[in-house]
């Protein structure tokens, strides 16, 4: 079994709440602080800094846009926002009130898509700020998080539907249904084969789709442990968050699943991604991001 370091990096009071994180152009983490408003920043080995927003409007999901900025959902505020890596910050409103905007990640046709929670909807947005929207063929679902599959695709979790969706770039939905029936499905990320990874934050279950539907469920070894987000690092292994469990895991393609528990009880890890360093790092609720890196092997030789 793979062993891990884990680094813990204050960057925020316990209250402010990281969320979600990536990499940026610039070589930098970029994290949302989701109870405080706030955009954060951190070089690793560097100090944090910090770009404010509307204290209420709730940053939850940020992602590298085909522009070279970052692009953050406003889930409280229903808006769109974008952040220069030198701290320019520019909001688009959602054209539906209270749609509750959460996961976004960059398209195939230059510009970035999100999910309205609250509306049942996918959104579109162009990086000069320009809103589409396209109603789903479901309601209720609560579409949560999504990403780019290499099929010229957005895929994306419907919480609330226990289902799994799709959408062209003709605006053309696809909805596929979970074997496992109230898994709630969180975290989704494009995986190095051609399949996507997702986790089932009711159920305690990793997934795996591919392109064409075919739907494989990993138990995890605790089923209460709340998998929340789930990155995919450049060996094709899949990184994943136990909000509930205190831990992180992987799963290699495979399927060879391993959990590490976190050094601080209770620290709530949430959004997971891979750093400018060549570790994956956490955000941790608790007001830190974590870095976890495998340690080599000891040399057995004498």
């Amino acid at each position: 079994m793979t062993q891990v370091s884990v680094e813990e990096h204050a960057v925020a009071d316990s209250a402010a709440g990281p969320y979600a994180l990536t990499t940026g152009p610039d070589g930098a983490l970029w994290f949302t602080l989701v109870h405080s408003g706030r955009i954060g920043r951190l070089v690793p080995g560097e100090e944090p800094t910090s770009h404010r927003l509307d204290p209420t409007c709730g940053p939850t999901v940020i992602t590298p846009g085909p522009d070279g900025a970052l692009w953050f959902t406003e889930y409280r505020a229903g808006r769109i926002g974008r952040i220069t890596t030198d701290g320019v910050i520019d909001e688009f409103g959602v054209p539906t009130p209270g749609c509750g905007p959460f996961g976004i990640a960059a398209g195939p046709d230059g510009a970035l898509w999100f999910t309205e929670t609250a509306a049942d909807r996918i959104g579109r947005i162009t990086v000069d700020g320009r809103i589409t929207e396209f109603p789903l063929p479901v309601t209720g679902a609560f579409p949560s998080a999504i990403t780019a599959g290499d099929d010229d695709g957005m895929w994306f979790t419907l919480n609330q539907a226990n289902a799994l969706g799709r959408i062209g770039m003709d605006g053309a939905v696809t909805i596929h249904p979970l074997p496992t029936e109230a898994a709630a499905p969180v975290g989704i990320a494009a995986g190095r084969d051609g399949a996507l990874w997702f986790v089932e934050i009711a159920a305690g279950q990793l997934g795996r789709i591919t392109t064409d539907g075919q739907i494989t469920e990993f138990p995890l070894p605790d089923r209460t442990a709340r998998p929340h987000a789930v990155t995919v690092d450049s060996d094709g292994t899949a990184w994943f968050t136990e909000w509930g469990g205190n831990r992180v895991g992987t799963i290699t393609p495979d399927g060879s699943l391993t959990v590490h528990d976190l050094p601080t009880p209770h620290s709530e890890p949430h959004g997971i991604a891979p750093g400018p360093d060549g570790a994956v790092w956490t955000a941790l609720e608790i007001g830190a991001l974590a870095r976890i890196a495998p340690i080599a092997p000891a040399d057995s030789a004498t």
